[in-house]
């Protein structure tokens, strides 16, 4: 199941921002763009899969688990908040009576889709 294998595969915080920094440039009458301006390196998401952790075979659970344990407070509240600020991401959460506090993993894979693991809260 490719959604399991992403899940497995990585399950990288990629909604949690941007891993590498612009440089500056080097010629001074070059103006930055804007801060608000979507980075051409970013991944557009098509798809939208939600799975709670239940549902992945005992395998598969077992690494997510093992991920999650590595995974700091505020590695896990960064992903939360780009979840929220992902229109999408949020959506397909209410769908399922879901909010980003209920994500524990997100991953978007090449072609855009994005899989979001979750643990109901409580």
């Amino acid at each position: 199941m490719r959604m399991i294998t992403l899940a497995a595969a990585g399950a990288a915080l990629v909604l949690a921002g941007p891993a590498n920094a612009q440089a500056p440039s080097t010629n001074p009458t070059q103006t930055p763009p804007p801060a608000s301006a979507p980075q051409s390196s970013a991944l557009a998401i098509k798809s939208v899969s939600v799975v709670d952790l239940d549902e992945l075979p005992e395998a598969t659970k077992g690494q997510v688990n093992q991920l999650l344990a590595t995974r700091t407070a505020d590695q896990l509240e960064r992903l939360r908040n780009a979840i929220e600020t992902a229109p999408v991401a949020k959506t397909a959460l209410e769908a399922k009576g879901l909010t980003s506090r209920d994500v524990v993993i997100a991953q978007i894979d090449d072609e855009g889709e994005l899989t979001i693991i979750t643990k109901k809260a409580g």
